[in-house]
């Protein structure tokens, strides 16, 4: 289980796991978890547009990822979490998809792969472009932290200061779509949403403070990515089942703790 391919599945698992923790906490906080979702899903009509040229699908993902998210935040309107610029963004993705496969008779098994995940067939050529996307999302994140916890808990205080709301929503969204990249080729689009969105919603149901969330964010994705691996691994079940109900279980013993200790906090 940890030797030959193996080794590069385990590896590009961990990458992808930290990154949507820590990029899966400012989209649960911002509200964005409609544009998480419709990202990745979005996306892989790039891949199928790189798949035709010949090109690494990785760069075809990263430049429908970042064009998405482009759209999203120039045309969105933040104090009505954009929804409906999101829905239209993904709709015309969807359509370029559609129309990319259409036209290749050989893109089923890959097109499956990028709904679904393909961890198990990661190369050693694949963990660079992963790794250098994931170090340049983290990278950027780091840079932002302070406005992008500021516009993201204060916003009116955030204006109030000069900070433009708009521009840092702009900057998340492409962050976003960089992590997007590098993590639809290991769980895929589809079940890229449960482990950003899982992990970030059960460590914030615990917990109010950001880095402590945060922390634990990453914590539950490395452990759901794990454990999906392994029971994938021994069962032969497909990977993102176990992936979307695990995500989903943490979220759920999440809730359970904040309710149990709600009262006692009010008691205390």
């Amino acid at each position: 289980m940890f030797s030959g391919l193996m080794l590069n599945t385990w590896i590009a698992a961990s990458l992808v796991a930290v990154i949507a923790g820590i990029t899966g906490y400012f989209a649960v906080l911002r509200g964005s978890t409609f544009a998480a979702h419709a990202i990745p899903n979005g996306a892989f009509a790039g891949a199928a547009g790189a798949s035709l040229l010949g090109i690494n699908v990785i760069w075809g993902l990263a430049v429908f990822a970042v064009g998405g998210a482009l759209g999203i935040g120039a045309l969105g309107d933040r104090k009505a979490r954009h929804d409906v610029v999101t829905a239209l963004t993904l709709v015309v993705m969807l359509g370029l998809g559609a129309l990319f496969v259409s036209v290749s008779s050989q893109y089923a098994e890959e097109t499956y792969a990028l709904l679904f995940g393909e961890v198990f067939g990661v190369s050693r050529g694949e963990l660079l472009p992963i790794g250098g996307l994931g170090i340049a999302a983290a990278v950027a994140i780091g840079v932002a932290f302070r406005p992008l916890m500021l516009t993201s808990a204060l916003p009116e205080v955030a204006a109030a200061r000069g900070v433009s709301t708009r521009r840092v929503e702009l900057y998340f969204l492409i962050v976003m779509a960089l992590a997007t990249s590098m993590t639809v080729p290991v769980v895929g689009a589809l079940l890229m949403f449960s482990l950003m969105i899982g992990p970030a919603a059960a460590a914030r149901s615990v917990t109010a403070r950001p880095g402590v969330a945060m922390a634990l964010s990453v914590a539950i994705a490395l452990a759901t990515v794990w454990l999906s691996i392994a029971l994938s691994y021994q069962t032969n079940w497909p990977l993102g089942f176990f992936v979307g109900v695990i995500g989903a279980g943490f979220y759920l013993v999440g809730l359970a703790a904040r309710r149990v200790a709600a009262p006692r906090a009010a008691a205390g």
